[in-house]
């Protein structure tokens, strides 16, 4: 059985690199829950919604790519923090008119498990900084 640190390497590079909720289920429970406070993904409620989300943004920004700076977890509280850059450049079509700026978005997610698998993601995020680099606000 992999560790939970292990599990987060493994969905995270899998959000981010945008094989949807099919390429990530199964580091999570069925019904793994999901929030933020950032305006463009606020009202995604579910994981898999906010996989596939990811999923899409990559075809807007098919340049997307991360970096990670800090990945800790916290076996007190069953938890793994992952703290990264997301870059990429408005090329592709969906979305408003392709600008072609680009982003270089800090955020981090907190995966929350349940057992093995992860149950709950909060990203933190300054969205409104991402979409003035894009050229969308």
């Amino acid at each position: 059985m992999a560790s939970i640190t292990e599990t987060a390497q493994a969905f995270f590079d899998a959000c981010e690199t945008g094989r949807g909720w099919d390429g990530c289920k199964q580091f999570c429970t069925a019904d793994a829950s999901f929030a933020a406070q950032s305006e463009p993904v606020a009202e995604i409620k579910a994981l898999s919604g906010y996989c596939d989300w990811m999923k899409g943004l990559l075809v807007i920004l098919p340049d997307g790519h991360y970096e990670v700076k800090s990945f800790a977890t916290d076996t007190a509280r069953n938890n793994v923090a992952a703290f990264g850059v997301f870059m990429g450049t408005h090329t592709g079509p969906g979305g408003p008119p392709p600008t072609g700026k680009s982003c270089a978005a800090d955020y981090v997610y907190v995966m929350q498990f349940t057992g093995d698998k992860i149950s709950h993601m909060t990203k933190i995020w300054n969205a409104g900084w991402t979409m003035k680099e894009l050229g969308w606000a």
